[in-house]
């Protein structure tokens, strides 16, 4: 009887890579079993082993419960290997991608590999009457001047730092890219566009310090996760940096109007709340503020070449905001790839070597070898 119950605990676990997670909590599960699968799937393994050493009644469903478990867990392992079939000839074909990096898009091997760390060197980049802000820059190995990518934390606009998900600061550092990882001012004591003032001042700090940096102030690429790939998006698109050739969008926020209307379940997020806390009041309010925050309003023909990373699973910030992004690129003709995960949910990118992690990681690595590239692109990582 135990058995059954785990296994069925296990069923309910493995319909995350299906569906949206309905409240806070799931949501936090649902990262884990779509990119920390082995440990759900070798559990499963053991529980349904366990069935040859004892006999009972129940041992029959249990088993068929069992595997269908497992089948569910294994989803995103699966849908992994056949995105990644596709992926590389994708990239190439919408962003006319010279080179390739010779990294497969996803190994099953790699899934076992622990996540890369480095230790970042602290600037502070700006100072103001009541606060300063800091960077962590993860140095290349080089003494050659080489693009920078400033790299945009989440956290709903109101908490987070730079030292979230390092590891791809290190990935990137180690390709030969200089990273810029940024704290800006946050809600609700700062609204927007103190953020985005906040990313122009880090532009200007390490375009001033470029030769110490070692930086090639002519590329910059901007990269957020969720409310920083708002801002990112924000500031690639209106700053008019001819420094910035590209930004890259982690499942952010792109329609702020059209997210207001349709906020995220209670039980996951208060998303308005969260929106109202950034943009200083409801949209009856402020209902200017919400349309100047949308990265969609911003683009144009000469907007920069974007790539979007979202999962359809995201229980956070709605999918729709990247198909909106997607249309409006689309329109004005602008270079750009959507890597679209089915499986996944917000944060899915917690683990570089899970299916998306390793999937978002490639997009990532081709696409700043499109618009900034460097040598070095055949380093394994």
């Amino acid at each position: 009887m135990l058995r059954l119950v785990l296994l069925s605990v296990l069923l309910l676990i493995s319909l995350l890579t299906l569906f949206t997670a309905p409240a806070y909590y799931l949501w936090l599960l649902a990262v884990m079993v779509g990119e920390y699968g082995l440990l759900f799937i070798g559990s499963t393994l053991i529980i349904l082993a366990s069935g040859w050493l004892t006999k009972s009644k129940y041992n029959a469903l249990g088993t068929f419960i069992g595997i269908l478990a497992l089948a569910l867990l294994m989803l995103p392992i699966i849908e992994a290997f056949t995105i990644a079939q596709k992926l590389p000839n994708q990239m190439q074909r919408e962003l006319k991608l010279k080179t390739l990096n010779d990294e497969k898009p996803f190994s099953f091997l790699r899934l076992f590999v622990k996540d890369p760390k480095s230790t970042p060197k602290t600037l502070n980049y700006v100072t103001y009457p009541d606060t300063s802000l800091t960077l962590d820059y993860y140095a290349a190995e080089t003494s050659a001047k080489r693009p920078c990518v400033i790299v945009v934390h989440g956290g709903s606009w109101s908490s987070g730092d730079s030292k979230q998900l390092p590891e791809l600061n290190t990935i990137l550092a180690a390709k030969g890219y200089q990273v810029a990882s940024i704290n800006y001012r946050l809600a609700p004591k700062w609204h927007n566009p103190a953020p985005v003032e906040d990313v122009r001042l880090a532009l200007s700090y390490l375009t001033s310090h470029a030769n110490e940096l070692h930086i090639d102030t002519s590329q910059f690429v901007l990269l957020g996760r969720s409310a920083g790939a708002q801002i990112a998006l924000l500031a690639a698109y209106t700053l008019k940096n001819p420094g910035i050739k590209g930004v890259v969008n982690f499942y952010g926020p792109a329609d702020m109007v059209w997210g207001y209307s349709l906020p995220a379940p209670k039980l996951v997020m208060d998303s308005r709340g969260v929106m109202e806390n950034y943009l200083g009041g409801t949209y009856n309010q402020v209902p200017q503020n919400y349309k100047t925050s949308s990265p969609v309003e911003y683009v144009d023909l000469e907007s920069v070449p974007t790539l979007t990373i979202h999962g359809a699973n995201d229980a956070l910030v709605a999918y729709e905001h990247s198909c909106r992004l997607n249309n409006k690129l689309q329109e004005n003709g602008i270079s750009h790839f959507w890597l679209k995960l089915p499986w996944a949910t917000h944060g899915f990118d917690h683990h570089l070597n899970g299916p998306g992690g390793q999937l978002s990681t490639y997009a990532v690595l081709n696409f700043l070898n499109n618009v900034v590239p460097v040598e070095h692109m055949h380093q394994h990582y």
